[in-house]
């Protein structure tokens, strides 16, 4: 008897800006920039309903709409998260996990912008010196060296977290329950270190939780998008004109780099938005 085994294939789609070299669609037009959920390719046919909109002349540079003033889930998730769940004042003490990524890297910075108090965790003394030194987080650390997040976490919050912006999962999530203070706010965005350790599962203390009245909640970015994002852009862009809010991007070159660009997420290689550029931007 043989047994084959058949594997199929699929493309990756994902948030995209491509150029229009044909359209049977009078609403664009050859040479039209439109911003979508598009084929991982140098080439690909796409319908209208995957065009999110066409990008128009911009005084930011192009990679920006993927990014920082992306409106693809991923930058608008750190503004939303923030100001519309975790419900800051000034003077709150914040903890950012991932904060070298694309989302804790705004996170942390919207937080300082707004008068709060901020430490990131990240997994290189590299990206603590980022944090501190490029960011002006107040602190960071790098959770590979310590063996006990919970006394961590008390060390840089001596007097507690208010609001924890989770990109993790896991273990730093008990940690920080296990130090936040009453009426303390979760944003679940992610939970990385769970994806592909299903042991690595937090498993929450519900009395710390019931006991200190805290909030956790997940949310997605459509559920909130229609009535925010107009805030959001202007917000932002302002931040952007002035200087106040630093762009990190990490970019790469050519399509033969989407493998490793992605892998690359999931090990922390990146600081800030990963961006694969499969051609040289023209002049």
């Amino acid at each position: 008897m043989l047994c084959v085994d058949v594997f199929t294939f699929q493309a990756i789609d994902g948030p995209v800006i491509g150029k229009v070299v044909a359209s049977g669609n009078n609403k664009f037009v050859k040479g039209d920039l439109v911003l979508g959920v598009f084929t991982w390719a140098e080439y690909c046919f796409v319908k209208e309903t995957t065009i999110m909109r066409k990008l128009e002349p911009s005084e930011f540079p192009l990679s920006y709409h993927l990014g920082v003033l992306g409106k693809l889930f991923i930058n608008y998730m750190a503004h939303v998260g923030f100001f519309e769940l975790c419900k800051p004042k000034r003077g709150e003490k914040v903890f950012v996990s991932a904060a070298c990524g694309s989302i804790g890297s705004l996170v942390g910075q919207y937080a300082k912008l707004f008068g709060c108090y901020v430490v990131g965790c990240v997994g290189s003394q590299n990206k603590v010196a980022f944090l501190k030194d490029k960011l002006v987080f107040d602190d960071a650390f790098n959770y590979k060296e310590e063996t006990d997040q919970s006394s961590t976490l008390r060390r840089y919050f001596p007097e507690g977290i208010d609001i924890y912006f989770d990109n993790v999962g896991g273990k730093m999530l008990e940690a920080v329950i296990d130090n936040m203070n009453t009426f303390g706010r979760v944003a679940v965005c992610g939970a990385t270190s769970e994806y592909i350790d299903i042991r690595k599962r937090a498993s929450l203390d519900l009395v710390n939780v019931i006991y200190k009245r805290i909030i956790i909640q997940g949310f997605l970015t459509p559920d909130l998008m229609i009535h925010h994002f107009q805030n959001f852009m202007i917000k932002t862009s302002n931040y952007l004109r002035t200087g106040e809010l630093q762009v990190t991007e990490d970019i790469s070159l050519g399509i033969e780099s989407v493998p490793s660009a992605f892998v690359g997420l999931f090990n922390g290689n990146n600081i800030g938005k990963k961006i694969v550029r499969l051609v040289e931007e023209e002049e």
